[in-house]
């Protein structure tokens, strides 16, 4: 259980500043603050690790591989990386969703990309083109006993970044400051929303709004590389949940961190997609019938040239996106 601990946060030092001795003096630092966790860790830690926490409280609900993959530890001599996009022009386009509002964006890079979609595409034999991007950078969930001890507010940014040895005006810095904003941002009318900073706190949320009686979504690719191309959708489109369901999306930090909220009036579909060169995904979307309070900027309206309330809007979630829903009976 140790070695995940540190697997999980030593991730984050792996990219960016390998080479030079700020990143060598960083990483000491952040072992030996690491170290001191896990010997308080050691000493108090009665609870149960996250993986068994979510058999406790849902023993009927698998977990899905987007979370399976953040509660694994590393094989020897396996890469690890932090999380981290790379670029400052990747951080300012991380969140194009904009359900808060925080985020208004152009038409730029991906004008024939099916980001959004309208729910009456959903239908066998209609073709999109998409992008499952692959999902090879990860950073591990924490417990919460850990995450507790760490400091997760914009007032405390400069304490956060010094604990986590991180040099300020990096674009890891900004990266986590805007985490925390968008944690920190006030919800939007008919929005429900909380930031898990660990697996036990995302299901404590989860069980609160929905029930026990849930299961876990997340779209998998059979393939391991993907690329940019046109699906079909095949005779397997199934509504799920009815209208109530909870979306936790991965958000970029030193640790695993999920931005959950519940839109009222969206709905979830399961999705059978086959690409042209014969790859297969399950993919999850979600589509939400009421728009009106989005931003009339946002890039959905861009996209599909329609506004705001006119008409239900879709989207398919990313592997590292978790849709809850109530099971059907």
């Amino acid at each position: 259980m140790d070695a995940l601990y540190e697997v999980s946060v030593h991730r984050f030092f792996n990219n960016g500043d390998s080479g030079s001795t700020y990143g060598c003096r960083s990483r000491s630092i952040m072992r030996t603050s690491i170290f001191i966790l896990y010997i308080n860790l050691v000493a108090t830690h009665a609870a149960l690790t996250p993986e068994l926490y979510w058999k406790s409280m849902l023993p009927t609900a698998p977990i899905p591989k987007s979370v399976a993959v953040l509660l694994r530890t590393p094989g020897k001599g396996s890469t690890v990386h932090s999380g981290f996009v790379s670029s400052k022009e990747q951080a300012e386009g991380f969140y194009f969703y904009g359900y808060s509002g925080c985020c208004v964006f152009k038409l730029q890079n991906k004008p024939d990309t099916a980001i959004f979609f309208l729910e009456n595409n959903l239908k066998s034999g209609h073709k999109l083109k998409f992008l499952f991007e692959k999902i090879s950078i990860q950073a591990s969930f924490l417990p919460r006993e850990v995450v507790k001890s760490i400091p997760f507010s914009s007032t405390k940014i400069a304490e956060i970044l010094n604990k986590f040895a991180v040099k300020p005006g990096s674009i890891k810095a900004d990266v986590m400051r805007n985490t925390i904003k968008l944690c920190e941002e006030s919800e939007i009318k008919g929005e429900d929303k909380y930031c898990a900073t660990s697996l036990e706190a995302m299901l404590d949320f989860i069980i609160m709004k929905l029930g026990k009686n849930v299961e876990a979504l997340s779209t998998e690719v059979m393939k391991k590389e993907t690329k940019k191309q046109e699906y079909t959708i095949t005779n397997g489109v199934k509504k799920v949940g009815g209208t109530k369901v909870m979306v936790c999306h991965k958000l970029d930090y030193v640790y695993a961190v999920f931005y959950c909220h519940k839109i009222e009036n969206s709905v979830t579909y399961t999705v059978s997609l086959e690409g042209a060169d014969g790859s297969r995904v399950k993919a999850v979307s979600v589509c939400h019938r009421d728009t009106s309070k989005w931003n009339p900027k946002h890039l959905a309206f861009q996209m599909l040239n329609v506004k705001p309330g006119s008409v239900p809007i879709c989207h398919f979630l990313f592997q590292d996106t978790i849709a809850w829903v109530p099971k059907q009976n």
